[in-house]
């Protein structure tokens, strides 16, 4: 079952219509909303723009509740990297419809909790992938909390770069691999949501022609690691001038369901 108690940042792409009639409402419901950074001013305050009119302003204490500097303050850059991107909130004070501010920090911090106390490893959430580096790819997965998900996680067959998988921005599934509970640092897992080995092994036939993508050419020339789907894998024999990433014709010579491995050759 999937975990979707928090939704991340830009799931829906939809604007909270806050108004003057609503505001005091969200603020003693401590609802989370959502809005789109239009500003960030020289002293790192945010803004956001609502109905008829009216602005809220994020001050730079209450953007995050993570990620801060040794003055207790976040980052120069995480507060000028929010511009023309979602944010949640919740409504911190609203004296009147020109004093409106905003908290991000606190619904980071419920979020935390949530994390730290009630996820559960093996659970399946719903993320938005943020950043994408090298060795692994970053994922929101509600309120601003962001999980990691090694290279090695994203994919059954060896990739050289998360690219291969994933693009930022996209929407995935993941499963909890490990929580750090005193910090709340979370691992993930992609390749876990990509269906098992038997699922993916029904969309084939033995003396089946296909399509696949060359992962990995074994050195002593035993064979040629060919993906046919992201969790599937055969290995074919070996033919000269196969490189990775090379798009192949292959013909399913044999699908070995106890054995779990499947014999392919390059056509």
């Amino acid at each position: 079952m999937t975990t979707f108690k928090f939704k991340p940042e830009g799931w829906n792409n939809e604007i909270t219509p806050l108004n003057v009639n609503n505001i005091h409402h969200y603020q003693e419901a401590h609802d989370i909303l959502q809005g789109r950074v239009k500003e960030c001013d020289h002293d790192y305050n945010l803004y956001i723009n609502f109905e008829n009119g009216l602005t809220g302003i994020m001050p730079r204490k209450e953007i995050e509740a993570i990620h801060l500097e040794e003055n207790g303050l976040p980052k120069t850059n995480l507060c000028t990297g929010k511009v023309n991107k979602f944010v949640q909130f919740k409504i911190k004070e609203a004296k009147d419809e020109n004093c409106i501010i905003l908290s991000r920090k606190e619904v980071q911090e419920e979020a935390l909790q949530w994390v730290k106390n009630d996820l559960k490893e093996g659970q399946k959430v719903t993320g938005i992938v943020k950043n994408i580096k090298p060795y692994g790819a970053f994922v929101e997965i509600g309120g601003g909390i962001v999980g990691l998900v090694h290279i090695e996680d994203l994919s059954i067959a060896r990739i050289k770069t998360p690219f291969e998988r994933l693009c930022i921005g996209q929407k995935i599934q993941v499963v909890v691999k490990s929580i750090e509970r005193k910090t709340g640092k979370v691992i993930l897992s992609y390749k876990e949501t990509l269906g098992s080995w038997e699922e993916n092994a029904e969309k084939f036939i033995t003396g089946m022609k296909t399509k696949g993508v060359v992962r990995e050419t074994e050195k002593n020339k035993n064979g040629i690691f060919i993906e046919l789907t992201p969790n599937l894998v055969g290995l074919a024999e070996y033919k000269e001038g196969m490189e990775y990433g090379q798009m192949v014709d292959v013909y399913i010579k044999k699908i070995d369901s106890e054995r779990k491995k499947i014999k392919l050759l390059i056509v």
